[in-house]
């Protein structure tokens, strides 16, 4: 077998056949492997009109294939079968080689392989790839971790098939070292958890409360998405609403059942921001509300509570509660995206990443899920001041912040009176009160900490740490 591939893909599911068509397409010549050669022989008969491939029945071969320094994507399940993969190509490679998992893998496995790798002389580099099936076939924003040197090598090819801002700009660049890519991945991922929440309440608001119907719904997502709420979740979410049932011929969301899935990134978002003393309300939040809703026997047996009495609005009202919606989903979704941001850096601070924020939310802005016209926005914000601590303190945000806080409020005081559940609503109006809160109640809590476990506290008025003996004569001591 000739040394003519310029890249090789192992793992052709559904995303792997994508990603090496997009590769074939945009003038790559592409090397692919499947542990079922069938499938091999399959994506070459079906597409292999759309590029250059070379298929290969076994590791050696597609190793043999490859051009030096070989570069090989693998697309496999992240964890067991990862390492798997790794194990069985590893032996075949040389020193300066690179492999990328294009996986969903949890941040903390790429750092141990590439390090592992990385003593063999072989780069690593943990690529997260969003954007679904048709965004790796299509274009999608690819956010790569590893050594400076193994993304140069990478680049030219990775830039060919991501997917364009509105700028031209392609949506992919190195977002730093070992496992700093699906890092970010991962808190793209809780992001879009939050996102989804956000607009579900949203459409649970007009629906229950406004007396919208989804097809109402829909124009009001609509007109949304035309304006500064413009993103990729919104316009789907306005299609959806759209949708016909063919066997029963009601809005297809209702015969959906209410019990949403998750496979497992939103969670790990949530542990992650917990490790790292970061909060992540809004994530956490729609990663709970997934989970509760799948716990049908739970929700049966509490169907009988009782809770207010739901008052129907006029329309000149309803519509007057969509445009307080609209400031309230725009205002938590900020929220949600300035956790993220924030959970960045941190990770950034504790692993020792360089992490530009300016250009994840650059590289955002096309073909992933959460791609939203917002994000230019953010993108500008880290430009100017690159130290930004929060993405609501930009003078920007913060000033639409306060001109939606009204009707932020109003919508979350309406859902209450009317027993509508708005867990991401409320998590981010109170995170918001909780930064601008001139004192918190946190207080009590270390004087609590202080007298059952003399967990000690600090002061106001004087530096130095102290303790106070609750069970003594009630005097203060230095504790430092």
């Amino acid at each position: 077998m000739s040394t003519s591939a310029d890249i090789g893909v192992t793992g052709l599911a559904v995303m792997g056949s994508n990603l090496a068509r997009n590769l074939a397409r945009n003038g790559n010549t592409v090397a692919v492997h499947n542990r079922t050669p069938a499938k091999t022989r399959s994506l070459v008969e079906d597409f292999g009109d759309e590029g250059a491939f070379v298929p290969a029945e076994s590791p050696q071969e597609l190793v043999a294939s490859l051009k030096r320094p070989r570069r090989l994507i693998t697309m496999v399940k992240a964890g067991e079968a990862t390492d798997a993969v790794i194990g069985e190509f590893a032996p075949l490679l040389e020193e300066g080689d690179v492999v990328v998992d294009g996986g969903n893998a949890h941040f903390a496995d790429t750092r141990r392989r590439e390090r592992e790798l990385r003593e063999r002389g072989i780069h690593f580099v943990g690529a997260g790839i969003s954007g679904g099936e048709e965004g790796a076939l299509r274009g999608p924003s690819i956010m790569p971790g590893g050594s400076a040197e193994a993304y140069a090598s990478l680049a030219p090819m990775l830039e060919s098939i991501a997917a364009e801002a509105p700028d031209g700009a392609p949506c992919t660049t190195h977002v730093g070292t070992d496992g700093a890519g699906h890092f970010v991945k991962m808190v793209h991922n809780g992001i879009e958890y939050a996102d989804m929440q956000l607009i579900g309440e949203a459409f649970h608001l007009l629906r229950d409360v406004a007396g919208y119907t989804p097809e109402q719904i829909a124009d009001v997502f609509g007109t949304w998405n035309r304006g500064r709420l413009d993103s990729y979740l919104m316009e789907i979410s306005a299609q959806v609403l759209t949708h016909t049932d063919a066997e029963t011929g009601a809005p297809f969301v209702d015969a959906v059942a209410d019990s949403a899935e998750q496979k497992g990134t939103g969670r790990w978002t949530v542990q992650t921001a917990l490790e790292l003393g970061v909060p992540v309300s809004g994530i956490a939040e729609a990663v709970f509300a997934r989970s509760l809703s799948g716990h049908g026997v739970l929700r049966a047996a509490s169907s009988g509570l009782p809770g207010p009495r739901a008052e129907a609005m006029e329309s000149d009202a309803a519509g007057r509660f969509a445009d307080q919606i609209e400031q309230a989903l725009y205002a938590s979704k900020l929220v949600s995206y300035a956790q993220g941001w924030h959970m960045m850096r941190a990770g950034a601070q504790e692993y020792d990443w360089d992490i530009d924020l300016g250009a994840v939310a650059a590289i955002w802005r096309g073909g992933c899920i959460i791609r939203a016209a917002f994000l230019d926005r953010v993108r500008a914000a880290y430009a100017a001041d690159p130290g930004l601590t929060t993405l609501l303190a930009d003078e920007g945000f913060s000033r639409e912040l306060g001109r939606a806080q009204g009707d932020w409020r109003a919508v979350v005081a309406t859902a209450t009176r009317h027993g509508v559940p708005v867990p991401g609503f409320s998590a981010a109006l109170s995170y918001y009160d909780t930064l601008r809160a001139g004192r918190l109640p946190a207080a009590l809590t270390q004087a609590q900490r202080d007298f059952f476990g003399a967990h000690t506290y600090r002061r106001v008025d004087r530096e130095g740490v102290f303790h106070t003996r609750w069970g003594g004569d009630r005097g203060e001591e230095r504790a430092d």
